[in-house]
């Protein structure tokens, strides 16, 4: 949003005493300092912000948004990661790709938008089993957004005490509405699981109510990321809150070859064998094993150095992990 239009609309919420679209302007514009690199500014409105009726009566249970922040708290409820991978390292369909670098232009076109009343879409979902790059996306996503990726620690948001969850949950929304970030729910089914389970408690189907109601107030600075391995664990409502739903297969056997011909390129090194012979090789292995492979052959032979030739590590390691593949698929079946 302009800057004068967040001005405008704080003194118009301000004297509506709109308590809630107040707040949320606020934070837009602490958003816009911190983008502006104005960090003093940025820190001055959000103590304004902590110390405002909202944030005193949090305080009431000993965790306010103000202690949150200044004593550090807020490292048991996420792990901030500055996004290093890019869209382009991935290996993805190209409707996939074409969805992303939509989301990123409607956020870097945001002004446009708003000056027809509309608003990025802010609330993503990735569907998939593990280890084909649900999160290796997410960080790509906050790498072309150019903003910090904040991964929600289930550790410590999850509490023994009842409302203990709720209320760590609102703290760390509270803090993620300030700034400009992606805020990655791994394993989303963890605290958006289907109420109607009998075997939950109520205060599991309180927290998942409030989750999806605070998700829906946060700004649409604030991209809210859900991955999840078990679709079907989901509420019926989580699914409705995410406005870009995205499913990431297992690779295919073009796709793991695509990812060894990049590989080759990155380490300035042939492998000895073609990507297409690699990938028949592998295929049925994740993104997550196929990287776990490469990452192997090319530390052995990096320590092999200097007699070391590549053609052979690779066709020892295949060996190997033809016999751990074989050794894998019997304990699926086992456990199947």
């Amino acid at each position: 949003m302009a800057r004068a239009d967040l001005i405008a609309n704080l003194v118009e919420f301000g004297m509506a005493g709109d308590r809630t679209r107040f707040r949320k302007a606020v934070e837009a514009l602490i958003a816009e300092e911190r983008a502006k690199k104005h960090a003093a500014l940025a820190e001055r409105l959000n103590q304004f912000l902590e110390l405002s009726p909202d944030a005193l009566n949090g305080s009431a249970h000993g965790m306010s948004n103000g202690s949150l922040v200044t004593q550090g708290r807020t490292n048991n409820l996420f792990r901030e990661i500055l996004p290093e991978k890019r869209l382009d390292d991935l290996i993805l369909p190209s409707e996939v790709i074409s969805i992303i670098r939509t989301v990123v232009e409607e956020h870097h076109r945001v002004d446009l938008l708003r000056s027809y009343s509309l608003e990025p879409r802010n609330r993503l979902l990735f569907i998939g089993p593990p280890g084909n790059g649900k999160t290796s996306l997410a960080e790509a996503l906050s790498e072309a957004l150019m903003v910090p990726m904040l991964q929600v620690r289930y550790d410590g948001i999850v509490g023994a005490y009842l409302g203990e969850t709720a209320i760590r949950l609102r703290k760390l929304l509270e803090f993620a509405s300030a700034r400009k970030c992606v805020l990655f729910f791994d394993e989303f089914e963890t605290l958006g699981k289907e109420r109607g389970d009998t075997n939950d408690t109520g205060e599991i189907k309180r927290v998942v109510s409030s989750l999806l109601l605070q998700i829906d107030d946060l700004p649409s600075h604030v991209v809210v990321i859900g991955a999840t391995n078990h679709p079907e664990l989901l509420d019926r409502a989580a699914w409705r809150r995410f406005q870009v739903r995205i499913e990431l297969p297992q690779p295919s056997q073009k796709q793991i070859a695509d990812w060894f011909a990049k590989f080759q390129l990155r380490i300035k090194e042939p492998l000895g064998y073609t990507p297409e012979t690699l990938a028949k090789r592998l295929a049925g292995n994740n993104f997550s094993e196929i990287e776990e492979f490469a990452t192997s052959i090319f530390r052995q032979f990096v320590l092999g150095q200097p007699s070391a030739v590549m053609k052979k590590v690779v066709f020892a390691t295949l060996k190997s992990w033809k016999t751990r593949s074989v050794s894998k698929r019997c304990n699926d079946g086992e456990t199947k």
